[in-house]
């Protein structure tokens, strides 16, 4: 058996990784529901489908709360409101 108990399984964890592989099932039951994604050209002058955007709008809120841990004392509840509304952001204009 695996030792895993140098890792910081926390409930918070826990819940980061099945959102975002619920959000992956999520956009392939999109797909599949509704092939092709609409792929447009938004403000950063390339075309992005649903999937470009979602890829986008992760690594951003991965950054949005990196920045949160290192630069600042605030809870990192409030970067979480800050990563939904950058993720509303990049699906609505790139």
């Amino acid at each position: 058996m695996i030792d895993l108990t140098w890792m910081a399984w926390t409930w918070p964890t826990a819940i980061f990784f099945i959102a975002i592989f619920a959000l992956i099932a999520l956009m392939g039951v999109w797909e599949y529901a509704s092939p092709g994604g609409n792929p447009r050209y938004g403000i950063l002058r390339f075309e992005t489908t649903r999937g470009d955007r979602l890829f986008l709008s992760l690594l951003g809120s991965a950054f949005i709360c990196l920045g949160f841990l290192g630069l600042s004392e605030i809870s990192l509840w409030w970067a979480l409101v800050v990563c939904f509304g950058y993720a509303v952001l990049v699906f609505r204009l790139v």
